[in-house]
């Protein structure tokens, strides 16, 4: 029996604005999700210290000046849909491009959110007990309608991230295609951060 049927992640790699980012949580809000950093303690954050996390990370890529802390956005969030009870997982991941031949030495910010595509299934046979994963849109259909309704909040806001950077040599631009989503506001934001003007790199505002 195939148990990676259903393996993976529905995901979406986004960057919004914080003020953007604050509207998405009031959908959060109605689920009474709960947001867990992945420390040990798993340390409970409310939806303001989830906000000024988001602002943290979101203002390294934005300001003119590199800060001098590290980028940092991680949580698991549990919330219940219906009857159900479930999570998402959010986290920040890089975005690596070439530079003069090589790869840059920094990477450009996204989100990442996500929701197993598999439900956990415990068997038992003659040859002892296993498990198998079976879809999740079955077993826990609200929780995927909610991950849906979130995903397409931002997919309104949002369009492909596309920009351009000097992959081999100084005269040459090359167009970046990330699989990350990205709002027109984040795109003035980051027009004149630290990471574009170090690079040269050239982000089209369509």
């Amino acid at each position: 029996m195939d148990r990676l049927k259903h393996s993976g992640f529905y995901k979406l790699k986004f960057f919004i604005t914080p003020e953007e980012f604050k509207s998405v949580l009031k959908l959060f809000e109605q689920n009474q999700a709960q947001f867990n950093r992945t420390n040990y303690d798993r340390t409970k954050h409310d939806q303001n210290q989830v906000y000024e996390a988001y602002k943290t990370y979101y203002q390294y890529f934005t300001m003119q000046e590199k800060p001098d802390y590290h980028p940092f956005f991680v949580y698991s969030i549990t919330f219940a849909a219906a009857n159900e009870s479930s999570g998402l997982f959010a986290r920040n991941e890089g975005i690596s491009f070439p530079h003069l031949g090589q790869w840059a030495e920094d990477e450009l910010p996204c989100v990442m959110i996500s929701l197993p595509k598999g439900f956990q299934i415990n068997l038992e046979d003659e040859k002892g007990k296993y498990y198998i994963y079976e879809d999740i849109r079955e077993h826990l259909p609200q929780t995927y309608a909610f991950f849906d309704e979130v995903t397409n909040d931002m997919k309104k806001i949002t369009k492909p991230f596309r920009f351009s950077a000097y992959a081999t040599d100084a005269d040459t631009l090359q167009e970046q295609k990330p699989a990350v989503r990205i709002s027109k506001n984040a795109v003035n934001d980051m027009m004149n951060s630290w990471m574009v003007k170090k690079y040269k790199l050239v982000i089209p505002n369509k």
